[in-house]
């Protein structure tokens, strides 16, 4: 932040509240969100509605400082709800839309929220978990479901009906104070809950100074995930305007870059080879995109400035930092992060934090000059917070290497997480559901290559003595407990998983054999799983 904006407190910089307050007064009638129906939401219709759902939330209970689980798509519900809870210093706890079963029962046990905010169709599977101290939900597009125990009921009228103003909060609400919690994907144990105050989102927003309030940030991502409430977030900072789509959608993506007059993303993943794999058109270049965040950087990166005449910048982040490695625009090191930024440092090091000689590999690690523009931890986990913050610095779980130059280099994940699809997948969750059917001794789940880039989940399965497993049993029983996108790919059947000599799965040696002979793949059977897809209408599930 640079101007005028360094003569501003820094609640007034930082803080949503603030934030929202000072640009209905600044620049009311400037757009600040496109709907995926065309509405359009200017800075003062915005405060208006967030002042709105602000004095609901009060009249339900909500003060400063409680968590409320949002449990919705991406629309004007969740923005709503998000920018409501901050406004009055209530903290936002988004759920992943494809939770369910002992994930989704986690999440509730673990915020301690005594409120959801759900979509109705998502409310129903409420009826399969334990909800803890839940005691009151409120669902949007439907009724709430019956027979759930102890749970008052609410329907979206209860975050419309108040005809008074929002109550300022008890104390002035502050950067440092904990803005968000957001669940990342666990590995050697259950889901963490990230505690974000407002200045780490702030700080994360900060990594590309290159978007100006004259940008509109195209947010396919969803807001349980940093990639979204960022996207959302750089744009309210900086007085700019977002067009909130539902997903990422290769057939549609360019026409709504059209369509909503969208300059800047984040692109993740397989996002990239699926835009470039689509037929070369004489309109590749008619859009009003300029620029582009693409993560990881894609071996094709500079084929796809050329084709779409966008340009492209890389970081490294994960929901517990804030982008502390950025690259130049269109970078010409292939496969690079980036470098450090001003105001963060970054190392790596051996299993004693230990600096390794450039261009050897071990473990990433950073901190921030300033306090408060990382984590604060992980919600009720003292023990991970522990593990994670070590003699001052943030271990990042992930394998780097460092060349002369200063340009760091991901290499692969220490922890035992999977990425598909821009989704971060616990192999440990995997597994513990494996574990579950009957017939199943053991099992271990690991990344395989993926041809779209990132991973493939395989599961190598271990039966029980003298039972006969079909993997079709195995997909079957996984699909109405996970995740689309956690559910197995390629299922290996063995009769003993390889071991260290103290017992210990030797997952590396399952993802050096790879996909073998003998492993049974989902999709060349014909079984192909899309996620839910939430729209205005009915539940619809693609194909």
């Amino acid at each position: 932040m640079s101007g005028d904006n360094d003569r501003l407190s820094p609640s007034d910089r930082y803080v949503l509240r603030n934030l929202v307050d000072r640009y209905a007064r600044e620049r009311g009638h400037k757009t600040f969100v496109v709907l995926s129906t065309g509405e359009e939401w200017s800075y003062t219709r915005l405060r208006d509605n967030v002042r709105r759902v602000a004095a609901n939330l009060q009249a339900l209970g909500v003060k400063q400082d409680d968590f409320v689980l949002s449990w919705l798509p991406n629309g004007p519900h969740s923005i709503a709800v998000w920018f409501a809870l901050n406004y009055i210093g209530a903290v936002y706890v988004p759920v992943n839309v494809s939770y369910r079963g002992r994930l989704l029962a986690h999440v509730i046990r673990n915020s301690g929220a005594r409120l959801m905010i759900a979509d109705a169709r998502l409310a129903e599977r409420l009826g399969e978990v334990e909800t803890a101290a839940l005691d009151t939900l409120v669902t949007v597009a439907g009724e709430p479901p019956q027979g759930l125990s102890g749970i008052r009921g609410l329907t979206e009228d209860a975050l419309s009906s108040a005809t008074s103003e929002p109550a300022d909060p008890a104390r002035e609400i502050m950067p440092w104070d904990t803005h968000a919690v957001i669940y990342t994907s666990g590995t050697t144990g259950p889901s963490k809950g990230v505690l974000s105050s407002y200045r780490h989102l702030a700080a994360t927003t900060e990594a590309i100074d290159t978007v100006t309030s004259d940008d509109r940030a195209m947010v396919n991502l969803p807001l349980f995930h940093v990639g979204g409430t960022s996207g959302v977030y750089r744009m309210l900072v900086r007085g700019g305007s977002i067009a909130l789509v539902e997903s990422f959608d290769t057939q549609t993506f360019w026409d709504t870059v059209r369509r909503t007059g969208a300059t800047t993303t984040t692109l993740l993943g397989a996002m990239i080879p699926f835009l470039m794999k689509a037929p070369p058109s004489p309109r590749d270049r008619d859009h009003t995109f300029r620029q582009a965040i693409m993560v990881p950087l894609a071996d094709d990166a500079a084929e796809f400035t050329a084709r779409f005449g966008v340009d492209i910048y890389t970081v490294f982040n994960m929901t517990e930092i804030s982008c502390p490695i950025v690259s130049v625009c269109n970078p010409d090191v292939p496969k690079t992060c980036g470098r450090i930024r001003a105001g963060f440092e970054a190392r790596v090091v051996d299993a004693n934090n230990v600096e390794v000689p450039h261009g050897t590999v071990g473990e990433l690690m950073v901190r921030a000059d300033e306090p408060w523009t990382m984590n604060h931890g992980y919600n009720a986990n003292p023990e991970a917070t522990a593990r994670a913050w070590r003699n001052g610095w943030f271990h990042t779980g992930d394998a780097f290497r460092r060349d002369d130059a200063g340009n760091f280099f991901f290499v692969d994940r220490i922890k035992d997480a999977i990425r598909r699809r821009g989704e971060n997948i616990s192999s440990f969750e995997v597994e513990a559901e494996i574990g579950a059917h009957p017939k199943v001794r053991e099992s271990a789940v690991v990344g395989v290559p993926s041809e779209f880039g990132e991973d493939e989940v395989m599961a190598v399965v271990s039966p029980v003595p003298g039972a006969d497993i079909d993997p079709l049993e195995i997909i079957s029983f996984l699909t109405p407990r996970l995740p689309h996108f956690m559910v197995p790919r390629y299922v290996r059947l063995l009769a003993e998983l390889p071991k260290t000599p103290t017992q210990k799965i030797e997952k590396h040696v399952l993802r050096s054999e790879g996909v073998t002979g003998d492993t049974w793949d989902r999709e060349r059977a014909g079984i192909r799983l899309k996620r839910e897809k939430l729209t205005a209408g009915d539940l619809k599930v693609t194909r």
